[in-house]
């Protein structure tokens, strides 16, 4: 019996410690936030104080510096950073808000990259439009009726996302075309608003740059990789023993 006991517990120890462990690394973070957006807001907090706070302004941003550096290469950071050490207030906030124009065109784009998947789509949608409701007091300070037409247009593109269902009750047909035509809506009129050149980003890699949660989300579980079967021989094999003793003493008995 202390045999069937030892076994038991090493079984549990090893569910508890191999998959747990894996599964509990995962997470999506919350969708309705963006780092960038929330650095950009905090910044410009720091900014606006009397007078304006230029090395808690660089330290915030050296907390989403590596994500802008990732996505949208170097230049974007460098030119903040350069407006920071010259205590330029004005450059400062309106490079960030350029960087988050960028970081909406890169959100949609890769949601037209991957339309077919619903999950991913709707997460990187909800981070454009938390984007974007950091730019909005700009645009309403300009033109309130823009700033609703934008976002019916965020509206209009979830919709176009359509909905699987659940076991394909309450399912929905997603409409990429109506989801490009809200994306070009938005896309340039947040250009022409800021005043950028262009909404190219640089050099990141729209499939690399949005995938990783999703890869890293299925990795434990792909059993095509040997390495994912270990665990799982191993509880068979401590199940097995823990069994074949059980009954043994059993038959002793």
């Amino acid at each position: 019996m202390k045999s069937f006991r030892f076994f038991f517990y090493i079984a549990v120890i090893v569910i508890l410690n191999l998959i747990p462990l894996k599964a509990f690394a995962y997470s999506y973070g919350d969708p309705n936030k963006e780092a960038v957006a929330e650095a950009y807001k905090e910044m410009k907090e720091k900014l606006n104080e009397q007078p304006p706070n230029f090395a808690a302004a660089k330290e915030i941003f050296e907390t989403v510096k590596e994500e802008i550096d990732m996505h949208m290469g170097p230049e974007p950071s460098k030119a903040v950073l350069a407006a920071i050490e010259e205590k330029d207030r004005q450059t400062v906030i309106k490079d960030m808000e350029n960087i988050l124009v960028l970081n909406i065109a890169r959100r949609l784009d890769n949601i037209e990259a991957n339309f077919d998947q619903y999950d991913t789509s709707k997460r990187l949608l909800a981070k454009a439009f938390a984007t974007y409701e950091a730019l909005s007091p700009v645009i309403q300070g300009k033109d309130p009726a823009l700033d609703k037409q934008l976002r019916t247009e965020f509206d209009k593109a979830l919709q176009s996302l359509g909905n699987p269902g659940l076991f394909g009750v309450g399912e929905k047909k997603s409409d990429i075309n109506v989801f490009k035509k809200s994306k070009e809506t938005i896309l340039t009129t947040l250009q022409k608003q800021f005043g950028l050149k262009s909404l190219k980003v640089g050099h990141f890699s729209e499939n690399a740059a949005e995938k990783p949660d999703a890869v890293q989300k299925k990795e434990w579980t792909d059993l095509s990789k040997v390495k994912n079967w270990i665990p799982l021989v191993v509880i068979v094999i401590v199940v097995l023993g823990a069994a074949l003793i059980y009954v043994r003493r059993r038959k002793r008995a």
